[in-house]
């Protein structure tokens, strides 16, 4: 179960090393899905700024990155101590290596066409939040975009806490709130720093039968087929939509 996993023993250097040192095909088109849906949203509120958040945002900054054009606040949410460290460090200067996960954004022209500094504008309006996704009480409704990546099947072994874990993301959002999730699909578990973390070994139509009780206008992309980052699992899911009403 998630309760007993060592997750403030997570090595988030080792996690970006193995897994965010550069932009990996699969990462790319994970990042063209998510700008796009973003992007074409918000197209139709003009000028319109919302406050979003990263569910479980461990050492993985692309999520809060996708969002940024559209936010005037950003909450980064984890659990692991070694992680928030990992985010807060980032606040004033994120690492350089990001900066190739911005430029694959900004092959859109929402991101293109952002008239601020990403670094600066990160610096200035994302905040980390050490919480437990679970025990969010009096916060629901709370933000108007969402993200969650590599999350609820990556936490414990059990379908229970994988179902438990997208029920409270989306309760963190309001309805109609779009949104973008990633999922390991077939995960056998994955290897960090030398200690090994549980995963739930779920697969597409598993992921679709419960996004649909929260989103509508779902969609799901497969990805990463053919260009793994890592063995034990059978490809990435990509996820986005809107939280139902």
């Amino acid at each position: 179960m998630n309760a007993d996993v060592p997750w403030d023993e997570f090595n988030p250097a080792d996690y970006i090393s193995h897994n965010y040192r550069s932009v990996f095909p699969a990462d790319a088109k994970i990042i063209a899905i998510v700008r796009d849906h973003f992007s074409d949203h918000f197209r139709r509120f003009p000028g319109r700024r919302v406050r979003g958040i990263d569910v479980g945002a461990g050492a993985n900054l692309y999520p809060a990155l996708a969002m940024l054009p559209w936010c005037e606040e950003i909450t980064l949410l984890d659990w692991s101590k070694r992680n928030v460290g990992y985010l807060r460090e980032q606040l004033d200067s994120y690492d350089k290596n990001w900066d190739a996960f911005w430029q694959s954004l900004c092959q859109h022209d929402g991101y293109a066409g952002y008239p601020h500094d990403p670094r600066e504008m990160f610096k200035r309006i994302v905040r980390v939040e050490q919480g437990d996704l679970f025990h969010l009480a009096g916060q629901e409704g709370r933000w108007n975009l969402g993200t969650m990546f590599f999350v609820a099947e990556s936490i414990s072994t059990s379908e229970t806490e994988f179902e438990q874990a997208i029920t409270c993301f989306f309760h963190q959002l309001e309805p109609g709130a779009p949104f973008a999730a990633a999922f390991m699909e077939a995960s056998e578990g994955y290897e960090v720093g030398g200690l090994h973390f549980p995963a739930y070994n779920v697969r597409r139509r598993q992921i679709r039968r419960v996004l649909r009780r929260h989103a509508r206008g779902l969609r799901t992309t497969s990805v990463g087929k053919q260009a793994k980052v890592r063995d034990g699992y059978k490809s990435m899911i990509v996820a986005r939509g809107y939280r139902r009403t």
